[in-house]
């Protein structure tokens, strides 16, 4: 993971960065945003396609400053729990980030072959969004659950108004 990245960053502006000194060494590039706020929250996903990148950029970057909007963050590099371009695809693919606006979305790029570098063309979406995969209005306990809960509400109701005459 990136770290550190000013938060007026865009994903675009980030790329162009990184592309400055090591361009065609990543497979994947996410730049995590508040959409709320509009802007990004300090770090990025990224899967260098070999160990050499990451040795090469740590070297350039680690402890610099970044090079727009006169931040004072220096970049720092750190290990995301989740490593490889296939196991970021994965984690992203459901996202609601997918929904968003292109620019947004993470960035997938060919690891290998005449198409190093370029972006790969992926559909934005595999299954169902999170917000439909349970339906609340929808959802019901088991049948079992539903009758001894039902028993039970009967029950409180009828003692109740039993207690208060």
């Amino acid at each position: 993971m990136i770290r550190n990245i000013p938060n007026k960053y865009t994903q675009q502006m980030l790329i162009d960065n990184i592309n400055s000194t090591h361009e065609n060494t990543y497979d994947f590039l996410y730049l995590r945003i508040d959409f709320k706020n509009k802007c990004n929250v300090g770090y990025a996903f990224i899967n260098f396609v070999d160990v050499d990148s990451v040795v090469s950029f740590a070297k350039d970057r680690i402890g610099k400053r970044w090079s727009l909007f006169n931040s004072d963050k220096v970049c720092t590099l750190s290990y995301a729990n989740i490593q490889g371009k296939q196991a970021l695809i994965q984690k992203f693919r459901n996202s609601h980030v997918m929904e968003e606006d292109e620019s947004f979305r993470p960035k997938i790029y060919y690891s290998s072959g005449d198409n190093k570098g370029k972006e790969e063309v992926r559909t934005t979406r595999t299954n169902r969004s999170r917000k439909s995969r349970v339906n609340p209005s929808s959802f019901q306990p088991f049948p079992a659950a539903t009758e001894y809960f039902s028993y039970r509400v009967i029950k409180k109701k009828s003692s109740a108004r039993y207690k208060s005459k």
